[in-house]
């Protein structure tokens, strides 16, 4: 599951809130409960954003290293909202940092979720130029996930930005060379081709689910978001 930064800031639009990690926390407890193996990606997006030292000029690769601290900083806050919860989360860190997260590495990874720990994943890939929907999908095709759930301000994917234009038309479902032909605002290109070529589901859906405590009718219901598969 793909979760913006954003959600974690809750009713105060930036930094973090109680109210918005325990929203979060909640839904993958309940995916959890379910039996459901859950890995979590989390951006930064509350946080800080790599393209606003752009402007000022400084360098995309620091830039993006401190949008992948900002991951870090997120991910131990749901972990530990998760913990006053009762449930146990492992973070695993593509960006070393030991003292703060496990590093990600793939054998560790796949044995706690043989346990049964939700896993949370910050750090980006580790390397600058990828993004957290990359990330996303990157972590998706080393769990072999069955679908990626990626978590919007919108339900499912327009023709066109439906905040900005009321003509746009939703789709149920849609293939990954559809969204990457009419270059859809759903993930970068690098994600979408990455779960093209692991064949994963990508199902978009609105974050009002995870507010509302529906994630689990997202799963079950054919009309909660949009799909995105191979057709």
């Amino acid at each position: 599951m793909k979760l913006s930064g954003e959600l974690l800031a809750g009713d105060q639009g930036f930094g973090i809130s109680t109210e918005g990690c325990l929203v979060a926390a909640q839904a993958i407890k309940t995916l959890s409960d379910n039996g459901i193996e859950v890995g979590v990606v989390i951006g930064g997006g509350n946080i800080f954003r790599g393209v606003q030292l752009e402007s000022m000029g400084v360098a995309r690769s620091p830039a993006d290293q401190m949008g992948m601290l900002a991951t870090l900083m997120n991910g131990i806050a749901l972990q530990q909202a998760l913990h006053s919860i009762g449930v146990t989360a492992k973070v695993f860190s593509g960006l070393d940092c030991p003292r703060v997260a496990e590093p990600f590495v793939w054998s560790r990874v796949q044995e706690s979720l043989r346990d049964g720990h939700p896993l949370i994943f910050v750090g980006g890939t580790g390397n600058p130029y990828f993004t957290t929907d990359t990330t996303a999908a990157l972590r998706a095709s080393e769990i072999e996930a069955d679908v990626l759930l990626k978590a919007t301000k919108v339900d499912g994917v327009y023709s066109q930005d439906p905040l900005k234009h009321p003509d746009a038309v939703r789709y149920e479902q849609i293939t990954y060379s559809e969204v990457l032909a009419q270059k859809l605002a759903v993930m970068d290109a690098t994600a979408i081709a990455l779960c093209r070529g692991g064949n994963i589901p990508i199902l978009v859906f609105s974050m009002s689910k995870l507010v509302d405590g529906e994630i689990l009718g997202v799963l079950e219901s054919n009309n909660s978001g949009t799909l995105v598969t191979e057709g």
